[in-house]
């Protein structure tokens, strides 16, 4: 099943957060996933498509039907004659083509072929707004994170400038010194407002993919979690070549293309139609005085058609069809390559990023045990509180990696599901 089926359902529960009028909203994953699957425009565009192919289809399908049409015609003759002559018409026509050189049935095919076209598309723009939505809503969450762990760090070099300041008071520390991590406060304090900056651009991203108003402010609620997953490449290289909407649609408009060649050969083919026409008028006979009289008659007939020569229009048709085929064929392998190298590059991204996670989960072990050993030490007075503030941030800094290299491995994850078509 589909990710996009499954956090549909999610929708019910995404009401009350998108109705209420306020400012701030809390969003998880999944909530923004539905929201972007029901309210972004280009999948809401994508939809259009698919009703308007779904619509041509059915026109198509008409052609399947007998037509009637009815005229009517209220005639006066003026000045001809003594007396005004009033005249009244009516016809009825039913026609039926019952062959039109194969062009009926292949529209209807070249419209179902619309169709699955249509559909691809509506697919790949979901596909693509899942993977956009995804990069954001981490991207925001670990901006966020990166802000408060930037934070810290001003806050404790402000911390050390404090106690530098004292020490240079009591002639313990130069002046030289303290102009220098006076220097690199401002390079932090440039550093978190940097990082604001990147929390508003990744709001703005999210908002705009969600289409929310620029007013509502944005937290994300998740946590940097990974599974490690075993994947095979090949099954997934299968899966891909299954399910990539863009594999679908390249084959169905060769379908189409084929249809269209079928059509354009149509023009120079026999055509035969049957037909009932009923007539009915009403006119005035000229006779000692006027008199009024009805005369009602039909026709059957049966219609063949065949042309003959069209000054090449037929050729030229057929020729841009065939050449349709063609680019719809060289599509198709393009395609094929670029998913190919899609997919292994998302696959090695996997890779790389269980590499980084590892060794981030190393060194985070390593400044927690730091962490543990100040706090003791500062327990026992050992340690002052700025050697445990400086361990703390230490620590902080290495679980920051951590989730850095995790939102690697979650992007690359979700750039691997949608190379194979989606979950």
């Amino acid at each position: 099943m589909r990710i996009w089926a499954l956090i549909i359902i999610l929708q019910v529960m995404l009401f009350p957060v998108t109705s209420r009028a306020q400012d701030f909203i809390s969003l998880t994953l999944d909530q923004a996933l539905g929201i972007a699957l029901r309210d972004n425009r280009d999948i809401l565009l994508k939809e259009q498509d698919l009703k308007k192919a779904k619509a041509k289809l059915s026109e198509a399908n008409a052609d399947l039907f007998p037509t009637l049409n009815i005229t009517a015609t209220r005639k006066i003759v003026r000045g001809l004659y003594s007396k005004d002559l009033p005249e009244t018409n009516t016809q009825t026509t039913l026609k039926q083509y019952l062959y039109r050189g194969g062009e009926t049935i292949n529209t209807i095919k070249f419209n179902q072929y619309g169709v699955v076209i249509a559909q691809a598309q509506l697919d790949k723009a979901k596909l693509d707004t899942v993977l956009s939505v995804n990069k954001a809503f981490f991207i925001l969450m670990l901006a966020s994170d990166f802000a408060k762990l930037n934070k810290a760090i001003l806050e404790n070099t402000k911390a050390h400038i404090e106690y530098l300041k004292a020490r240079y008071k009591e002639g313990q520390a130069s002046h030289s010194e303290l102009l220098k991590i006076e220097q690199s406060l401002k390079a932090v304090e440039k550093a978190y407002e940097s990082s604001l900056s990147q929390v508003d651009s990744g709001e703005m991203l999210l908002k705009n993919l969600l289409y929310l108003d620029e007013k509502v402010r944005i937290e994300p609620q998740g946590e940097f979690n990974y599974q490690q997953l075993e994947i095979a490449y090949d099954e997934a290289f299968l899966r891909s070549m299954k399910n990539r909407p863009e594999i679908r649609q390249y084959e169905a408009e060769k379908e189409a293309a084929k249809r269209s060649i079928e059509i354009a050969k149509s023009d120079t083919r026999p055509s035969i139609y049957a037909s009932w026409d009923y007539y009915s008028s009403s006119v005035s006979v000229l006779t000692f005085s006027p008199a009024r009289a009805w005369q009602d008659y039909n026709v059957v007939g049966l219609t063949f058609s065949w042309p003959i020569f069209d000054g090449w229009a037929t050729k030229a048709k057929v020729g841009q069809a065939i050449a349709d085929l063609r680019s719809a064929q060289l599509l198709k392998e393009k395609t094929v390559k670029d998913i190919t190298l899609e997919l292994r590059n998302a696959y090695l991204d996997l890779r790389n990023a269980i590499a980084s996670i590892k060794s981030a989960e190393s060194e985070a072990i390593v400044y927690k045990d730091s962490l543990s050993v100040i706090e003791k030490q500062s327990l026992k007075a050992i340690a002052s509180f700025l050697d445990l503030d400086d361990a703390d941030l230490r620590y902080n800094i290495a679980l920051f990696n951590k989730k850095q290299a995790i939102y690697d491995y979650t992007i690359a994850k979700a750039r691997f599901d949608k190379a194979t078509g989606g979950i």
